[in-house]
């Protein structure tokens, strides 16, 4: 259902300084994100199909890393994730420490990736691309610390997701009452605004040492994948 629309414009850069969730509100982000750990599970099955045994991963901005030790969980990966909120840093060790799994969680900024040229066959980044301060310099990032024909997954949600399909995605994930009109309330007078069209991803794939993307829909959201140029 996701639209394309006619002149739309993604920025360069947003107005907003992507300082990230701490204290509180990312414990309660952590918590209520509990919620939809089938979710992050079945996210982490259909990826770790795609890799090979020992591929590097990284995850971009992986809050309390729920994505990243199911993963981890799955095979032998080496597995890291980079987080501009030092709340999520640590609440994700923690996690991954409670799961048994290693996983490198550190404190970075997506638009300047604290890890060295093709250090990773696979970038993952979920529900925190909208929020980024710089979105084209965090794409060539993504691209720089892949290999040449690494890849590269963005699931965010989609502007044009309508309210009707957000109530349904929130009832379904089972909240309770006050953590569903908590996250009602974010997504229609936040997220969406910052949220991005099918168009916007594509101006900025085209904008970025990727050149181009792959954009599909699933439920509330787009899923956006992105190739390294082998020659790269």
């Amino acid at each position: 259902m996701s639209g394309h629309l006619a002149g739309s414009s993604a920025p360069q850069r947003k107005p907003f300084k992507g300082t990230g969730m701490n204290g509180w509100i990312a414990r309660w982000y952590a918590r209520t994100r509990q919620n939809d750990m089938e979710d992050f599970r079945q996210k982490a099955k259909a990826v770790s199909r795609h890799l090979r045994r020992g591929s590097r991963v990284l995850e971009v901005a992986p809050g309390p890393g729920f994505f990243a030790i199911e993963l981890a969980k799955l095979g032998d990966f080496q597995i890291a994730g980079i987080d501009i909120s030092r709340t999520f840093v640590d609440i994700a060790r923690d996690n991954a420490r409670n799961a048994g799994v290693s996983v490198d969680f550190r404190l970075g900024n997506a638009s300047a990736i604290s890890f060295p040229d093709a250090s990773f066959d696979f970038v993952y980044c979920s529900a925190a691309f909208k929020n980024f301060t710089e979105p084209v310099a965090a794409l060539n990032e993504m691209c720089r610390v892949l290999v040449p024909g690494g890849q590269a997954l963005i699931d965010d949600l989609r502007k044009d997701a309508s309210f009707d399909e957000i109530n349904s995605y929130i009832k379904q994930s089972g909240r309770e009452w006050f953590d569903a009109w908590v996250t009602r309330r974010v997504f229609r007078h936040l997220l969406l605004k910052r949220a991005y069209t099918r168009a916007d991803f594509q101006q900025m794939a085209r904008q970025s040492r990727f050149s181009t993307c792959e954009v599909s829909d699933s439920s509330v959201s787009l899923e956006v994948r992105l190739s390294k140029p082998a020659s790269h």
